[in-house]
C-alpha cells in the first residue's frame, strides 16, 4: 500500500519531535511526583545535586526524583537545540515557520530552566511552581502540534469553527490543570480536608472541572457530525473520552482518600498532560497532503515506528 508522506528531512524531524513529546510528558509527570513526594528540595543546590552530577551516598527516592527530573529537562533542552539546528540546516526543505518555532521553543525551555532554578533557590514558591507547570504544558501542546504538522501536513482536518472549539477545549484543560497546581502548591486541599481552612480554592477546582469536562466531551460529540474526520481519527476521540472519564474518577478518588494515595495524584497530573497532548495533536493535524512539491510517495511497509 502506498501513502503520501512528508519529505525525508521533515519526516525525520517529525519522528524526533514525537519522541520529545514523550520526554516532555515524562518531565511533567516526574515533576508532579517530585511535588507529591515532597522532593522538590531533595537537591539543595542547582544545577548540580549535592555538588555533583550524580549524587552517590545521598541518593534515595526523593533525591532520585529531583535528579531525574533535572536530567530529563536537560535531555529535552539538548534535543530541542539539535532540532533547531537541523531546521536551519534543512530550511529549504521545510516550512518557513519551523525554524522560528524551534527557536521560540528553545527559548521557552531556557526560561523553564530558569524557573526550575527559582523553585529550588526560592524554596518552592507556589506561583513560581504554577508558572513552571504552565510553561511545561505549553511546551507539550506546541510540540505535539509541531509533530502533527511535520508528519501530517496540509490543511486542517477540521473546519474553522470546530477547530476553534478544539482550541477552547485545550486552553480550558490547561487552565484547569494550573488551578489544580495552585491548589496543590498552596496546600489548600490538605488544609481544607484536615482543618476546614482555605476551602474556596479547592471548591473552585472541583466545580470548574464540570464545565471543562463538558466542553471537551462536547468537542468530541460535535466531531461526530464530521463523519469523514471521525472515521479516520476515531482513536483520538476515543482516547480523549477515556482520558476525561479517567480524570474525573482520579480526582474524585484522590479527594475521597484525603490525597493519601500518591499514585492517584500523580495519575491525575499524567492524564491532564496526556489530554493536552492529544487534543493539541488533533487540532494541528493536517490532511496529510500538501502538494507534490512538499510530499513524498513511499511504501507504508517502509515506515519506521514513531513511538510518540
Amino acid at each position: 500500500m502506498q501513502v503520501i508522506y512528508p519529505p525525508k528531512p521533515r519526516f525525520r524531524l517529525g519522528q524526533l519531535a514525537a519522541h520529545v513529546v514523550v520526554a516532555l510528558i515524562v518531565l511533567v509527570v516526574i515533576g508532579g511526583a517530585t511535588r507529591v513526594m515532597e522532593a522538590g528540595l531533595a537537591c539543595p543546590d542547582w544545577p548540580l545535586c549535592y555538588g555533583s552530577f550524580l549524587p552517590g551516598s545521598q541518593m534515595n527516592l526523593q533525591v532520585f526524583l529531583e535528579w531525574f527530573h533535572r536530567l530529563d529537562a536537560f535531555f529535552v533542552g539538548i534535543v530541542l537545540i539539535i532540532q533547531f539546528s537541523l531546521s536551519l540546516y534543512w530550511a529549504k526543505f521545510l516550512p518557513m515557520w519551523l525554524p522560528w518555532t524551534y527557536g521560540a521553543l528553545t527559548c521557552l525551555v531556557a526560561f523553564q530552566g530558569f524557573l526550575g532554578a527559582l523553585t529550588v533557590l526560592q524554596l518552592l514558591p507556589s506561583l513560581i511552581v504554577v508558572l513552571h507547570l504552565a510553561v511545561a504544558l505549553t511546551l507539550v501542546a506546541i510540540m505535539s502540534g509541531v509533530t502533527q504538522q511535520l508528519l501530517s501536513p496540509g490543511k486542517s482536518i477540521f473546519p474553522l469553527w470546530l477547530r476553534s472549539l478544539g482550541f477552547l477545549s485545550l486552553f480550558s484543560v490547561i487552565g484547569q490543570s494550573l488551578l489544580g497546581s495552585r491548589v496543590a502548591t498552596s496546600w489548600a486541599a490538605q488544609r481544607c480536608l484536615n482543618i476546614g481552612d482555605s476551602c474556596n480554592l479547592l471548591r473552585l477546582h472541583r466545580f470548574s472541572a464540570f464545565p471543562v469536562s463538558l466542553l471537551v466531551i462536547l468537542f468530541v460529540i460535535i466531531s461526530f457530525t464530521q463523519k469523514d474526520v471521525f472515521l479516520k481519527q476515531w482513536p483520538y476521540f476515543v482516547s480523549i473520552t477515556f482520558l476525561i472519564i479517567s480524570q474525573i474518577f482520579l480526582g474524585v478518588f484522590s479527594i475521597q482518600l484525603g490525597l493519601s494515595e500518591p499514585g492517584l495524584v500523580i495519575g491525575h497530573q499524567l492524564v491532564a498532560c496526556l489530554l493536552v497532548a492529544v487534543i493539541s495533536a488533533l487540532n494541528f493535524k493536517g490532511n496529510g497532503i500538501e502538494g507534490s512539491s512538499q510530499s513524498l510517495l513511499i511504501n507504508e511497509s517502509n515506515l519506521e515506528t514513531c513511538h510518540g
